[in-house]
């Protein structure tokens, strides 16, 4: 039994594709008389099925050891292209983890969008996002994983663009889309490339290239850049970091899974290419310079944001900004470890903003205040989740952070300083929140906000306790430290940045207005992060002008020279025939002549370029 469901394991990314088509006759509005309820019903079933199923193999690959399976679906000439999975228990729990988040992120999006008009769309998009991610998590080819990561990209763009009404959120659905595409073209080279050198894409084949590859060492730096280049835009990174705090323009339901599992997703895929990325050592101080500037420039900024889910999504940047840093200092466990606590911590938290905006119709943190006496188990909430991804002893977000810190302390001390100040920020960040949102007296926003229904409420719960034991899951697979490896210089260091974010938290004035400043370089300072350091401003008076400019060149060329040309062809075999139509004399001597004549010219001018 267990080794059917091993053989039937690429059935599980299929799942969510499956529940897609199954549910098109409500999606597209063929069938009405039932409602959308049936499409919800069974992309949950499907994505519930997948969970299931991944359980179990989960369980036997735990037992058996890492199995591979393959499926070949075309073969023309010399190339061949497969299926591949690659069945590992770190592939398996990273596939758990992420098809956990999407089940509670649909079973929370019944109660969220239950009077949504479009509920069947949503759950399809969601099914065709599950299969997606599903199906790179497992991949064991690189080129099956860019296929997928495509369409990763795509249900991003229609889930960020469901309200498509919406001005605001057609612009973050195209900023988004475009912004990633930037990523993936680069991606496309390093694919291109890979095929050229490697000849193999499978993940294991490229592993073993490595080992005796010889590239020059430009070679290997432009190979090794355009191959981050895809993570670093679906991971949100600097430069191409902009698009995720527009998508949450966005349901609720959708950015709990972008913030949790899109851009996990990413940086898996840079861990998995890490052994292909170090072969060149100036790749590896791209990603750490990667990864430090958007670890503290986000962090930055995210303590400037009044949005209340912007305030959450900048910290997303920066906590996969240090994914980034762990990977350039080629410590990929210390990567895994902060990507699988930080997803089930700030999906968590994600859930409990999601309710206030679902009852209040207000993400606005200066409008919002005294939730914590109207929404309890929201409240809750939001501080599990929030003490689950900063380092709060002995949770799972404490465990990663100081592993981080304990590795790189001993060759980077100044990447181990980066780790503390982020976390110092973070927490810094997430007690202003809850100072302006839970904590204050009631405003009119929250004056009428009752708890949450029991279908948002049960996911959230559910994952309440899930961060809260996450420390015992760890223990048991053996993912903690025994106790003689404990630090204490980091323990202690670790903590006191979270005392130090902590205090200014709690000490530093918040004027509910968020009124400017009246010292000049105050208020500088507050305009240069709230607007995160210009960058779309930046972008504007660089990249955005330059292609504008080069785009009217090649606008005025093809219209002056391209079709000047095309038109002065026309016009002299216009005049040509107009002038020949009076030479017609009707004979048909004439005529053989000419072409007598022609084709003797033609045949001379052969012969003599012959010559």
């Amino acid at each position: 039994m267990m080794q059917s469901l091993i053989q039937l394991s690429w059935l599980i990314p299929i799942y969510g594709f499956a529940g897609v088509l199954l549910s098109l006759p409500w999606s597209t509005g063929l069938v009405k008389r039932t409602g959308p309820r049936p499409a919800v019903y069974i992309n949950i079933f499907m994505t519930a099925l997948a969970f299931v199923h991944g359980s179990c193999v989960f369980a036997g690959i735990w037992n058996v050891g890492s199995v591979e399976l393959q499926f070949q679906w075309l073969q023309g000439a010399d190339m061949t292209l497969s299926f591949d999975l690659d069945l590992s228990v770190l592939n398996l729990g990273a596939l758990e983890r992420s098809a956990g988040l999407a089940l509670m992120a649909q079973m929370y999006g019944l109660g969220y969008m239950e009077k949504d008009w479009a509920l069947a769309r949503f759950f399809s998009l969601l099914g065709f996002f599950e299969g997606a991610v599903s199906g790179v998590l497992l991949s064991g080819s690189f080129f099956l994983a860019y296929f997928l990561l495509e369409t990763l990209t795509l249900s991003t763009y229609l889930l960020v663009g469901f309200w498509y009404a919406q001005p605001l959120v057609v612009k973050a659905a195209r900023d988004a889309f475009l912004t990633k595409r930037v990523g993936d073209i680069l991606l496309l080279m390093g694919v291109l490339a890979l095929a050229s050198w490697a000849v193999d894409l499978h993940y294991n084949e490229l592993y073993v290239w490595v080992k005796v590859a010889d590239l020059s060492p430009m070679a290997a730096t432009l190979l090794g850049v355009v191959l981050i280049a895809g993570p670093t835009g679906k991971c949100a990174q600097f430069p191409l970091h902009l698009w995720l705090d527009e998508a949450m323009e966005g349901p609720s339901p959708a950015s709990i899974l972008r913030n949790s599992v899109v851009v996990t997703c990413g940086a898996y895929v840079l861990i998995k290419l890490q052994p292909i990325v170090i072969l060149s050592p100036v790749v590896l101080n791209v990603l750490i310079g990667i990864g430090t500037t958007t670890a503290i420039g986000a962090s930055l900024v995210a303590i400037a944001q009044i949005d209340l889910k912007r305030a959450l999504s900048y910290s997303t940047s920066a906590y996969i900004g240090l994914v980034f840093i762990a990977v350039g200092a080629e410590w990929p466990g210390v990567a895994i470890g902060l990507l699988f606590t930080h997803a089930v911590a700030k999906a968590l938290m994600f859930m409990s903003t999601g309710a206030i905006i679902n009852n209040t119709s207000c993400q606005d943190i200066t409008e919002l205040g005294g939730v914590w006496s109207r929404m309890p188990a929201t409240t809750i909430a939001f501080v599990v989740g929030g003490a689950g991804m900063v380092g709060v002893l002995p949770l799972g977000g404490f465990w990663a952070l100081q592993l981080g810190i304990d590795f790189l302390g001993r060759e980077h001390p100044v990447l181990a300083a980066v780790f503390l100040v982020v976390n110092a920020l973070t927490v810094f960040n997430l007690v202003r929140v809850f100072r302006l949102v839970f904590l204050g007296p009631v405003t009119a926003k929250t004056r009428r906000s009752p708890s949450v229904n029991w279908l948002m409420g049960t996911p959230m719960i559910s994952l309440s306790i899930f961060v809260l034991l996450l420390p015992l899951a760890l223990r048991r697979m053996s993912l903690l430290p025994p106790l003689r490896y404990w630090n204490p210089w980091v323990f202690g260091a670790l903590i006191l940045s979270g005392v130090l974010g902590l205090a200014f938290g709690c000490t530093a004035p918040l004027s509910r207005s968020l009124a400017r400043s009246t010292q000049r370089p105050m208020r500088l300072m507050q305009e240069l992060l709230a607007n995160d350091f210009y960058t779309e401003e930046l972008y504007r008076v660089t990249v955005v002008f330059f292609v504008s400019q080069f785009s009217r060149i090649v606008s005025w060329f093809d219209r002056y020279v391209v079709d000047g040309a095309v038109n002065l062809v026309g016009m002299v075999s216009l005049m040509s025939g107009e002038g020949l139509k009076y030479s017609i004399s009707g004979q048909s001597q004439g005529y053989i002549f000419t072409i007598v004549l022609g084709i003797s010219l033609l045949g001379f001018f052969m012969t003599w370029a012959m010559w």
